[in-house]
């Protein structure tokens, strides 16, 4: 995401400016192309011809032209009155338990409407909500300062909100150095960080440490984080580069993650490059009707479950009683049932007022012996059980 970024537009940053005459033009020439692609027999379309960054009315075309070329699909063109964007509606529901650990070291946050949480201070595109995991790890400290102050680190810093990229990873580093600033706590917790900010139709997932956020899409599970393990390929390359070891899947012998806020005993000077970073990294997407809903849990969840599995279980249990809350408890529950040995914290945010539908299929001369729904419960049993 870059700078000058409009939540308002449905297809992100456009470039240049679109008056009717260029727009007129740019979707004859777009006609042009699509008769001539149509004439090609060998080989696919290019895949992603919809995103040339000229404007909404020739992409769209491009788009559609592709769809119905690759899969044969024809694409539904909507009248000039309907209405073509599609908004979340945000409710969400969490559960947090001890689990066998001694200590709850866990925090998370969830506001389902953010104009009302800032009393309409900051502008921003409707609707908008924010949610966060914060798994500490050393002590309470760091995780309960985070959770407490990272959302007013993002909307008061100066790229909020034209940049949100950019002020969500500032908002990160600005947070670990208030917190190694106050010397009423012990900087020597740390905490992972996952966070997930909604304005209208866009989701912005940044996650720093091993919780991760996982996108139910029609009951698909898309993830939208990477877990930072020490061992991770890309990770360990960072941190050998910057003079850190790997002892036993451990960062310098010490910590299971290989980015948390905190950990200061463990960090050089303020804005000096550290082995263990407080820097997130983040995955935007642009919602549709096919996304259902976003699960996010601290690695309590992920050790012991898939993200399919997590997927698949909270597809079923909301067609069942439609309620997001519930779904947090039962992935606890199951959870918990797998011997899970550490705090578990669990969010679950829907993004329709509406339990997911039944998926249908087409209709094929083969007999199918089991329905589509029926394949994703069962990859998501047998992804449990690897």
């Amino acid at each position: 995401m870059g700078t000058g970024m409009d939540f308002s537009s449905p297809s992100g940053i456009i470039e240049g400016s679109c008056n009717k005459d260029n727009i007129s033009a740019m979707e004859n020439q777009n006609l042009e192309n699509l008769e001539n692609v149509k004439q090609v027999t060998n080989g696919k379309p290019p895949r992603h011809l919809s995103a040339s960054r000229n404007c909404i009315g020739s992409a769209r075309l491009i788009a559609e032209a592709n769809l119905e070329l690759d899969v044969g699909i024809v694409v539904h063109k909507p009248s000039s009155d309907e209405k073509t964007e599609f908004l979340p509606v945000l409710r969400s529901g969490s559960c947090a338990e001890i689990g066998p650990k001694q200590y709850m070291e866990d925090e998370h946050i969830c506001i389902d409407n953010l104009a009302e949480c800032l009393e309409a201070t900051v502008e921003f595109t409707s609707p908008g909500a924010f949610y966060g995991v914060f798994d500490g790890h050393g002590g309470i400290d760091a995780a309960t300062f985070i959770r407490s102050n990272i959302l007013k680190f993002i909307v008061e810093d100066s790229h909020f909100p034209i940049c949100v990229e950019k002020a969500i990873k500032s908002a990160f580093l600005k947070a670990d150095y208030a917190f190694a600033d106050d010397s009423s706590l012990d900087i020597s917790s740390g905490t992972t960080a996952l966070t997930a900010l909604i304005f209208g139709r866009t989701l912005i997932v940044a996650n720093a440490g091993d919780c991760r956020a996982v996108l139910g899409r029609r009951g698909k599970a898309i993830e939208m984080s990477k877990d930072h393990k020490p061992n991770c390929t890309s990770e360990k390359l960072r941190i050998e580069n910057l003079g850190g070891v790997i002892y036993d899947g451990y960062l310098n012998g010490q910590l299971s993650v290989a980015r948390a806020l905190g950990d200061w005993h463990m960090k050089g000077p303020k804005g000096s490059a550290c082995p263990l970073s407080a820097e997130p990294e983040l995955q935007e997407a642009d919602l549709t009707e096919e996304d259902e809903f976003l699960i996010m849990g601290c690695d309590g969840l992920w050790d012991v479950m898939s993200s399919q599995c997590a997927v698949t279980i909270v597809r079923k249990e909301l067609m069942i009683h439609n309620d997001p809350e519930r779904c947090s408890r039962e992935l606890v529950r199951e959870a918990l049932k797998r011997n899970t040995c550490d705090n578990l914290t669990v969010i679950v945010i829907c993004f329709s007022a509406d339990p997911p539908p039944r998926i249908e299929t087409p209709q094929s001369r083969f007999r199918r012996s089991i329905s589509a729904e029926g394949l994703n419960v069962l990859k998501g049993v047998l992804d449990g059980n690897s």
